[in-house]
């Protein structure tokens, strides 16, 4: 993204093709108290820049990856109990209506599954995935001038390779 802050994490890949440019993207997570929490506005701030960016410019924009804040209470199994904790935020959840709401951004998942108990992540403890208690935290998100429609989406659970499961969306 050009802000050394976060470039010398590895947290944003960005690939330009003919018709699309796409990003990989792992946003910080809070959880380990404020000063990355402080540092994951920060990173916010600076992402929602590149998509106004990509919307002024009229750039076809995709991005991928662990956004690390559940956006609505479908989201997420402990809706009341998480509302204190980075990634349920109210701020945080603010930013997401704001990128759909305002920015004319898309969620390819929630486009087509309005599930409930579909999660990404789940914490070690507790046996948290054994038991479906998770986080969607993962998303496909394409901006107002992507054409491509997602037309299926999943979340792949016959592997468990890490305390997130891959989101798969399909594009015409």
């Amino acid at each position: 993204m050009g802000i050394e802050e976060f470039d010398k994490e590895g947290r944003y890949i960005e690939c330009e093709f003919k018709d699309f440019n796409i990003a990989s993207a792992y946003f910080p997570s809070g959880s380990s108290g404020d000063v990355r929490q402080e540092a994951k506005y920060r990173f916010l701030d600076s992402f929602e820049k590149k998509l106004l960016e990509c919307n002024q410019n009229e750039t076809p924009f995709l991005f991928c990856g662990d956004i690390n804040i559940v956006h609505k209470e479908i989201d997420i199994k402990n809706w009341k109990s998480n509302q204190k904790n980075s990634g349920c935020l109210p701020e945080e959840r603010a930013w997401l209506d704001k990128i759909f709401e305002e920015l004319g951004c898309t969620d390819a998942f929630r486009l087509i599954n309005k599930d409930a108990e579909e999660y990404t992540w789940w914490s070690n403890r507790g046996n948290a995935y054994n038991n479906n208690v998770g986080w969607r935290i993962d998303y496909h998100i394409f901006n107002k001038f992507f054409s491509r429609t997602p037309i299926r989406t999943s979340v792949y659970k016959q592997e468990r390779f890490s305390d997130h499961a891959p989101l798969i969306v399909e594009y015409e």
